[in-house]
């Protein structure tokens, strides 16, 4: 279950450079469950998954996409920037 986006200075560069945006997730989700929500729900492909829990004890998903700028895309669609 995709809570919501993960914003900070640090994840807007990430999107811009890399192609990757991060997302809170249920804490018992797993790479696969998140990447085929992710493709499911903003109709995107996905190239792999990293997860990380935080110090908060959340868990956050880093999302990277195959195709070129969707995470900028993306993250336009959400109103991030």
């Amino acid at each position: 279950m995709i809570l919501h986006p993960y914003v900070t200075e640090k994840a807007t560069l990430q999107a811009e450079k890399n192609n990757v945006l991060q997302f809170i997730v249920g804490i018992n989700d797993t790479k696969d469950t998140v990447k085929k929500e992710i493709e499911a729900l903003y109709n995107v492909k996905v190239l792999y998954v990293n997860t990380m829990l935080t110090s908060k004890g959340k868990k956050k998903a880093m999302v990277v996409f195959k195709e070129s700028n969707t995470a900028t895309e993306l993250a336009s669609r959400l109103g991030i920037f």
